[in-house]
């Protein structure tokens, strides 16, 4: 047996400075640089505050402006070093210019991370600008990790972080993250995430992304254990050799959906002005996100609806489906729509399609599949037995049911009744659950409105009531049938050809 050992194997370099995110994405003080004393004011440094109190941080708030003061009761330091507590994290909202010099303090009091809100650097292409960013990229690399600048920040809502302006974010966390280099389009995506359903993680903003920008980000990303599903609105990015590696790194463990800005020659102009950042090439890209096994969608509702399939769908692929909805054109709209992703609507055979046309309304419906059920408004105990009789077919791998609740309108009017009374909605999404409860194989839930006039807001207050409630019983709802199919065929793409 040989004496000598063998020396351990080094840790293959990655480049990355060290960075403590535990205190950056859960911080249990939080510093905010540019705070005012008015506390009807509308700076940045004083709606970062409103909006971290409204979403009931809590932890340790020190605001930070050079004249002093109070605000909401507290104390307003003159400068951070003189905080008497350990700070883990900063808001920086000051004038560009006192940004270097104010991340410069919060470094030397050992802050982890901070998000510069400020704006002026390299995104107005001026040399002032280039200089400033440079300036904070220098400080940044010394020891503490910068979001920004020119960004909304981080919303985290189990730390009770948030964008701004976000105070009325949910605080209900999920497996959703998401990064984006445009502070608009990351509260825009959270808050639609409220009514759609999809809960987050982590959201970072990182704008002109002077230091933490997208390939480090989905490192951490895909080792995070409360992340399952990593979405990113991109415009571009600094080193493309490092992206293509972790994006396939990432996409290897978990679905990475991305959506990718400025690939028009219009889209890169505007993309330029907005974060100094270069566009890109369509064919290019699609490659590369292909070659990665990343998701690509192509506008901001694909991304939120590919968001929802992947958090909340099995992760499997489903080949064969079943949908049931009342009309002869919704099965023939779904049958050409499934066929163009590469989704089988197989024909139930003769023996199911007895079973479910037994408790049918005659003449008008069809149990072939897609299932007809000819009167959309059909109770919910026989929609229940038509989604059990199908899932006995071992094909049938996922149901979507299409509701057209719309119809219960003339119902109401005709009883003299709120539609929301005359609906029985809640019976209705019951039953659904207990359909994916007895047969393990899940549904989809897809809510159409035609009528959307302002003689109609009762329909659209009882869809979103409907909507609420599935979402509460985990079954996921878009608004249209193609959308649904579209986001099937991406889960589809990713775990059916995703190497194990």
């Amino acid at each position: 047996m040989s004496s000598k050992t063998t020396p351990a194997k080094k840790p293959a370099k990655t480049g990355y400075p060290p960075t403590d995110y535990e205190r950056i994405f859960h911080p249990k003080a939080v510093a905010i640089l540019g705070v005012s004393a008015d506390e009807n004011g509308v700076g940045f440094g004083t709606g970062m505050l409103r909006a971290i109190m409204a979403m009931g941080y809590e932890g340790k708030l020190y605001p930070v402006n050079p004249k002093g003061g109070t605000i909401y009761g507290m104390e307003i330091f003159r400068k951070v070093e003189d905080i008497p507590d350990r700070v883990d994290f900063a808001v920086v909202a000051v004038n560009a210019r006192y940004v270097p010099e104010s991340l410069e303090a919060c470094l030397r009091i050992g802050v982890a991370g901070a998000e510069i809100l400020s704006s002026g650097f390299s995104e107005l292409g001026t040399d002032e600008g280039k200089e400033l960013e440079r300036r904070i990229q220098e400080v940044a690399a010394r020891g503490i990790r910068v979001v920004g600048p020119n960004c909304f920040g981080i919303y985290c809502p189990a730390s009770g972080l948030t964008f701004l302006p976000g105070p009325d974010l949910s605080r209900e966390t999920g497996p959703v993250a998401f990064v984006a280099q445009s502070g608009g389009m990351a509260i825009d995506f959270a808050h639609a995430g409220k009514w759609l359903g999809i809960r987050f993680s982590k959201m970072i903003s990182f704008g002109n992304g002077a230091d933490l920008r997208e390939a480090e980000l989905l490192r951490y990303l895909a080792r995070d254990p409360d992340t399952r599903v990593i979405s990113m609105y991109i415009e571009g990015i600094k080193d493309g050799e490092r992206f293509f590696s972790e994006l396939k790194a990432a996409a290897a463990k978990k679905p990475v959906i991305v959506y990718k800005g400025g690939l028009s020659a219009a889209g890169a102009r505007s993309v330029a002005s907005h974060t100094a950042s270069m566009g890109g090439n369509r064919v290019i890209w699609q490659s590369i996100l292909r070659q990665a096994g990343a998701v690509q969608v192509n506008d901001t509702e694909e991304m939120a609806q590919v968001n929802l399939a992947f958090a909340m769908l099995p992760p499997k692929p489903f080949r064969g489906i079943s949908i049931v909805g009342g009309g002869g054109a919704i099965g023939v709209t779904a049958c050409d729509t499934a066929e163009t992703y590469g989704i089988e609507i197989p024909a139930l055979p003769p023996e199911l399609q007895d079973r479910i046309g037994s408790v049918l309304p005659k003449p008008g419906s069809s149990a072939i599949n897609p299932i007809d059920v000819a009167n959309p408004l059909v109770g919910p105990p026989a929609l229940k037995e038509v989604l059990l009789s199908a899932a006995r077919d071992e094909r049938i791998e996922l149901q979507i049911i299409v509701s057209l609740l719309f119809h219960y309108k003339g119902l109401a009017l005709a009883f003299g009744r709120p539609v929301a009374e005359v609906t029985p909605y809640r019976e209705l999404v019951q039953c659904i659950r207990d359909a994916v409860d007895q047969t393990g194989k899940p549904v989809i839930a897809v809510l159409p409105n035609m009528t959307r006039g302002t003689e109609s807001m009762d329909v659209t207050e009882l869809i979103a009531l409907t909507r609420q409630e599935y979402l509460s019983r985990g079954i996921p709802v878009f608004d249209e049938l193609h959308d649904a199919i579209r986001a099937i065929s991406h889960v589809n793409n990713y775990y059916g050809g995703k190497v194990k």
